[in-house]
């Protein structure tokens, strides 16, 4: 009995004409019946915890001064999604575990933290995914190149004089 009645209701909700259509309209969409909403109302109870921030407004520097900063002041500097301890994505996890292999002193900034950051890094690199990782100040890619360059050598050619000035700097 309950098999004829799923199909009814299945049958009846699906004849609808909103449940056949999606259809944007002014910053609301109806899809399969249901409105969604791709809008933040302008309400005047919202706490301001709960509105963006941006993390950097009281360092002074633009963010695209603090992306120049941090590939310029950092031998190794990677921009990824989550912190080197803690990696939110298997690419940042990759380029992590990869560059901790070489012993090398890793800067990190988590691109998930600040959309405008992430918009600020792809604007430096030209390069549109993360994580991104710079070294002595350039822009080599993501997780896949770095692995590349691991394997075949290049990355430690490239790092080997990192490593070397932070042993005489201890």
């Amino acid at each position: 009995m309950s098999r004829p009645l799923s199909k009814l209701v299945f049958k009846g909700i699906s004849g609808f004409p909103a449940a056949r259509s999606s259809k944007i309209v002014s910053g609301s969409f109806y899809q399969n019946g249901m409105r969604y909403s791709t809008s933040v109302p302008n309400d005047s109870d919202t706490h301001d915890d709960f509105k963006p921030a941006n993390k950097f407004d009281g360092s002074g520097l633009s963010l695209k001064e603090l992306v120049e900063q941090d590939v310029k002041d950092n031998p190794v500097m990677l921009y990824m999604k989550g912190v080197p301890e803690v990696p939110q994505c298997g690419f940042s996890s990759l380029a992590v575990r990869v560059l901790k292999q070489y012993a090398v002193p890793l800067s990190a900034r988590n691109i998930l933290e600040d959309p405008e950051l992430k918009t600020a890094v792809k604007a430096f690199s030209h390069w549109p995914t993360f994580p991104q990782i710079f070294i002595k100040g350039e822009f080599i890619g993501g997780s896949d190149i770095i692995l590349n360059m691991h394997q075949s050598g290049e990355l430690k050619e490239k790092l080997k004089d990192i490593a070397v000035n932070q042993e005489k700097s201890a």
